[in-house]
């Protein structure tokens, strides 16, 4: 292995490093030490376009918790669920079926040989998807104030753009 192949393996760990250690400053080490989950910040943004009530937001982001790994999609009970919640069983599987008839989740089936029925497995693909779909227009809108904000600090050109003479002009 060579010097450069060896500097490049060890800069992801020490990026993550980074990345605890602030999550650690900001929340303290206890708490980081029980785990943390990453969101994009556009799904609580767009909640309301998206159209997910409260309830059904804090449902997306408890399934979320419990996905680690991309390639290994997310099964916790629908006990679990509710325990966190502080809502009933039958409160989880309604919520969760109307954020499968939105698109967001889909529930798969899963089963033991030994056992019969476990845990449904939750595929957040639709949910992925329609957040990739509509960043462009968050991301447009994040451009589109920055600049106003660019604009507002230069007062000058501000007037220009929005066809006002400029000063000392006609």
């Amino acid at each position: 292995m060579t010097d450069k192949t060896k500097s490049v393996s060890k800069k992801p760990p020490a990026k993550r490093a980074s990345r605890k250690a602030a999550s650690e400053e900001k929340w303290g080490v206890k708490v980081i030490a029980l785990g943390f989950c990453i969101l994009p910040s556009l799904l609580l943004r767009a909640q309301r376009r998206l159209r997910l009530s409260p309830t059904q937001l804090a449902v997306l982001i408890q399934l979320a918790d419990f996905w680690w790994d991309a390639g290994r999609k997310p099964f916790p009970k629908k006990a679990d669920l509710a325990d966190r919640l502080g809502l009933s069983e039958r409160q989880v599987q309604r919520y969760i079926a109307e954020l499968e008839a939105a698109g967001y989740v889909q529930r798969i089936e899963r089963r033991a040989s030994h056992r019969g029925k476990i845990s449904n497995e939750y595929d957040l693909q639709g949910l992925v998807d329609k957040l990739a779909e509509i960043e462009p227009d968050f991301r447009e809108a994040a451009e589109g104030a920055r600049a106003a904000r660019k604009a507002a600090a230069r007062p000058g050109i501000r007037r220009r753009r929005l066809g006002a003479p400029a000063a000392g002009g006609e």
